[in-house]
């Protein structure tokens, strides 16, 4: 890809901290025109770099999901979430708890100026950085590695990494190592979609019709607000998903513009150019939509990016993903005077506008305490200590409370009592028992089911963050769940599909949304206890018993 003047335009425009490598790490040393970058120095790079992106946002996204909660027609219930976010990336920003449960697949994007020498496998010691930023802070390994085609494991350390360096031209002289390190979460990275396009798309009626389409079918199981990309042309399948990929990291943000920046010339240093008038149009579509923030509403996208690009005359790739709430991105360099990271905010409980309550910025007084906190006095509270089919009709009374407007919480409740943990492979695991004709364990009649897989528990903590995963993917299992009186009641993200829903409206099922992307805050504030009770070898995916209090689920 011919970026490099996009991508350096970027790093110039963005503000750094100076990183003191651990003394194990040698400085880096500017000789005859060359860089000498020891390897030890990417290891250390890749360490910090992960730990800090898995705690700490950019401002910027911070000031976006201020902004989209104090919008005027933002809804009371995404009012609520959004403030939950925000609420979530305090307590990350206190170190041990990060901001998702899903500390998601390592990538690092890197360009290698002429002249950076490193004599050495540059990945190599870029993942064994990886490796100990994961193990060291308790992040969760999420990556499976197959044993045979059907059967996989944990790796235990979240290897293997995304890694891709390429070359890069030299910058003045002074050679450069320049690095794009992201954080990408299983749910978000399952909405990039790709489509094999003809030149026909390219007209207005017809790309409208397909933003339409495709931005609706996003649906909210990856944790909106997101930051929204789409992308037409490129030389290549691969080629036009790499650029959908970077333009969610806001790196190819100084694209130049159609109508008002470009210039012919542009054209030939750049191969990409922003849209300004189909991103406006995407994010009506967007708010038009109905999802919002994940409950409901207009707030569904914080911003898009629609990006053109060249592309074969016989062909047309167009592609649609996005960053969700917990967009983790971080860039670094590495040059004669040392190691610089990028400025993430590490203490946004000192960012007066997150909780501004001056006339300009109105406040949430019906939902937002005086010192920013959520003021769940307003929301029904709900204990579910009783068999799994009376916690549904307690479930099921206060929604019907709620729903008639009898009680206020904007579509919410508060719930307190006893859950289940479990997602995938427990799931699969338990198909599996009724393949073989035996029976399920008894705790599926006891008590809702929680799809979700926490991180490490940190020192100090009753568990590790731990949020909601894509609950349509239990869907699957519906049928032979519900009909024999197990799973009645789920707790998860996102919508579910007609199987579950025909299954539910059969059997008597109840599903319930909680936030997506406030991990951190959940852990700390609602997690009274927990154990593994079966399945210990499935790591994050084993089962475990969970004792909740308040915790702020939507119906």
């Amino acid at each position: 890809m011919r970026f490099n003047k996009l991508i350096r335009a970027r790093f110039d425009k963005t503000e750094y901290t100076v990183f003191e490598a651990a003394e194990t790490a040698e400085n880096p040393v500017f000789r005859d025109g060359r860089l000498f970058v020891p390897p030890s120095c990417l290891e250390a790079l890749a360490e910090e770099a992960f730990g800090r992106v898995s705690f700490f946002y950019r401002r910027s996204h911070l000031e976006l999901l201020n902004t989209a909660r104090l919008k005027p027609d933002t809804m009371a219930r995404e009012k609520l979430l959004i403030g939950d976010l925000i609420e979530n990336a305090v307590t990350a920003a206190e170190g041990r708890l990060p901001l998702c449960q899903d500390t998601g697949t390592a990538c690092v994007y890197a360009w290698k100026d002429e002249g950076v020498v490193t004599s050495a496998d540059d990945g190599g010691f870029i993942e064994r950085g990886i490796a100990s930023a994961y193990w060291k802070r308790r992040l969760r390994a999420s990556q499976l590695v197959p044993v045979s085609f059907f059967d996989e494991h944990n790796s235990g350390n979240n290897l293997p990494a995304q890694i891709k360096i390429e070359a890069a031209p030299p910058s003045d002289g002074r050679p450069c190592y320049r690095f794009l390190f992201v954080a990408k979460g299983g749910g978000s990275s399952n909405k990039s979609a790709y489509f094999s396009m003809t030149p026909a798309i390219l007209s207005c009626d017809k790309f409208d019709l397909f933003l339409k389409q495709n931005i609706e079918a996003l649906g909210t199981a990856a944790c909106p607000p997101y930051r929204l990309a789409v992308v037409a042309g490129g030389s290549s399948p691969e080629h036009n998903l790499e650029v959908l990929k970077l333009a969610t990291t806001e790196l190819l943000d100084d694209a130049p513009y159609f109508g008002t920046q470009f210039r012919a010339g542009e054209v030939q240093d750049a191969d990409v150019y922003r849209d300004i008038f189909w991103e406006n149009r995407a994010m009506e579509i967007a708010e038009q939509s109905g999802l919002g923030a994940q409950v409901g509403g207009k707030r569904l996208a914080l911003d898009v990016r629609v990006l053109r690009l060249p592309r074969h005359a016989a062909s047309c790739p167009v592609s649609i993903g996005v960053s969700c709430a917990a967009h983790r991105n971080m860039l670094a360099f590495i040059d004669e005077r040392g190691i610089f990271l990028e400025k993430l905010e590490q203490n946004p409980k000192e960012m007066p506008f997150l909780f501004s309550r001056s006339p300009s910025r109105p406040s949430c007084p019906e939902i937002f305490g005086a010192n920013g906190a959520v003021n769940a006095n307003k929301t029904r509270r709900v204990l579910i200590d009783a068999p799994l089919d009376k916690a549904r009709d307690i479930i099921m009374d206060a929604v019907n409370i709620g729903s008639t407007g009898k009680e206020s919480g904007a579509g919410s409740m508060l719930l307190s009592g006893k859950l289940l943990v479990a997602r995938d492979a427990a799931h699969l695991a338990w198909h599996k028992l009724l393949e073989n004709g035996k029976a399920l364990p008894d705790y599926l009649y006891m008590y809702p089911v929680f799809y979700a897989g926490p991180s490490e528990t940190p020192p100090g903590c009753v568990i590790g963050s731990i949020g909601p995963t894509t609950s349509s993917r239990m869907d699957v299992y519906a049928e032979e769940l519900l009909s024999r009186g197990a799973s009645l009641v789920s707790i998860g993200k996102g919508g579910r599909s007609a199987a579950w829903s025909n299954a539910a409206s059969k059997y008597g099922g109840v599903y319930l949304s909680t936030a997506g992307g406030a991990a951190a805050l959940i852990a700390s504030q609602n997690i009274v206890s927990v154990k593994i009770i079966d399945y210990p070898e499935l790591a994050m995916e084993a089962v475990r018993l969970l004792e909740v209090k308040d915790l702020r689920v939507f119906y």
